[in-house]
């Protein structure tokens, strides 16, 4: 070979080298496609959790930006130690409100938060009772006491006015 191209080839070999010396094993681990993937996945799961309160708020209002108000019952037909089952904030989303001994008004989702068994009020005890697999909540704070549930009742905010029981919203609490 003449000196030219063996010059030429060490300097490829040169330029070679250096491209391999700019790869790091531990960089192309870490961006493969599994990666990748990973990290696409985890980006929307947080994008979803972190706008989830707006949807809340979106769907609990009607089209001016109103609070979705709706009327349960006149006080009066409701007895203490009573409750009433409703709808709300759909027509699809049972609930119960209960007119508690201490002449509280309270109300919570329908569905109990073990297998979405139906609940009702048991008067003599003071608590909320899911028939399938005797599970009991707590009437004051929807909080379970026995049974299979281990979360508590979503909440149903209330707002008395006029004689007459709305429910305006919905509280979903942990712990």
């Amino acid at each position: 070979m003449s000196d030219d191209k063996k010059q030429n080839h060490h300097e490829d070999d040169k330029d070679m080298i250096k491209l391999i010396d700019n790869l790091n094993r531990k960089d192309d681990v870490h961006l493969n496609r599994r990666a990748f993937l990973k990290a696409s996945f985890g980006a929307t799961v947080a994008i979803g959790l972190a706008t989830t309160p707006f949807g809340i708020f979106t769907f609990l209002r009607d089209e001016n930006g109103e609070v979705k108000r709706v009327e349960i019952t006149d006080i009066e037909d409701l007895a203490v130690g009573e409750s009433r089952n409703f709808n709300y904030p759909t027509k699809n989303e049972p609930a119960i409100l209960v007119r508690t001994p201490e002449d509280k008004f309270v109300a919570y989702n329908n569905k109990c938060t073990h297998l979405q068994c139906p609940v009702f009020y048991e008067h003599k005890e003071n608590v909320l009772l899911c028939p399938c697999h005797k599970g009991y909540f707590n009437v004051d704070s929807g909080q379970p006491m026995a049974g299979p549930p281990q979360r508590e009742l979503p909440k149903i905010l209330l707002e008395i006015k006029d004689g007459k029981v709305f429910a305006v919203g919905r509280e979903v609490r942990h712990g």
